[in-house]
This record gives structure tokens, sequence and C-alpha cells, in this order.
């Protein structure tokens, strides 16, 4: 067995600051939706991917687009037909697939809640970053990204 390569400071400073920081955002975010909507910040998730997708999306497009196993999209699903945020609804070409579909009460929902989410993303990481900043932080998450993506489908 190999010794492993340790961290570095700056190895450990950019590792340390990436999990902290998402952790910070998306828990600041998270409680602002909560507390101005009353939408987790996973129910604001799902129904701005199947807005931004006509409405309407199979659990595997919309899993895709949130970077969730089908199983967790099943669960969050059914707590959101509970509220009647969303509805489930066969694929006629295909009873074996499902899709998840925003309702009318989810759209209301959703539009009041688009907001304040917005402004909860800027003021906790959008307007703390100059122009530059951003630019260099969108570059570095397309490369992990493509990175990770690449590795789950080789």
């Amino acid at each position: 067995m190999t010794d492993p390569q340790w961290l570095d400071d700056l190895e450990m400073r950019a590792w340390l600051g990436y999990v902290r920081t998402r952790d910070l955002v998306a828990a600041a975010v998270g409680r602002d939706s909560t507390r101005e909507s009353n939408l987790t910040f996973a129910e604001y998730s799902v129904m701005a991917y199947l807005s931004l997708s006509g409405e309407s999306l199979t659990f595997a497009e919309l899993a895709a687009k949130l970077e969730w196993s089908q199983s967790r999209l099943s669960h969050q699903i059914t707590r959101m037909e509970r509220r009647g945020l969303v509805a489930r609804e066969p694929l006629p070409d295909d009873a074996r697939r499902t899709a998840a579909r925003l309702t009318p009460d989810g759209i209301l929902a959703l539009g009041d809640a688009a907001p304040m989410h917005v402004g909860s993303v800027r003021r906790n990481m959008i307007d703390v970053l100059d122009r530059d900043q951003l630019a260099a932080l969108a570059d570095i998450y397309d490369t992990l990204l493509a990175h990770h993506r690449r590795s789950a489908n080789p």
C-alpha cells in the first residue's frame, strides 16, 4: 500500500473552503426559502426544474437534472404531492415510466417564491463576489461537473 498524497496548505484551504461554503450557502438559502415561502430548498429545486422544462419531466429526466437518485426523487415527489405542488402522470406511450408535473397550486407557489429565492441567492453568494470571481467560480464548477459526469457515465 502506498502512502496517501496528503493535501498541502493550498489544497486543504480549497477543499475546506468548498465544503464549508457549500454547506453555509445552501443552509442560508434553504432557511430563507422555508421562512419566506414555506418551500424547502429541495421543493423549490424540483419545481424550478419542472418550470424550466415546460412544467413536466419524466422521473429519469428530473433526477438527472437534480443529480439525485430516482429513489430520492420519488420520496420527494410523494411529499410534494401531499402538499398539492406536483402530480405524477403515467406516460401514455410507456406505462413503465412516470412524469412529474407542476400543479396549478405549484405554479402559483413557485411564482410567489421565485423573487425571494433569487434575492437570497444574490445576498448569500452572487453579490458577495465581483464579476471576475463569478466567472472563475463558474469555470471551476463547469470543470468539476464535467469531470464527475464523465466518471458517472463512462
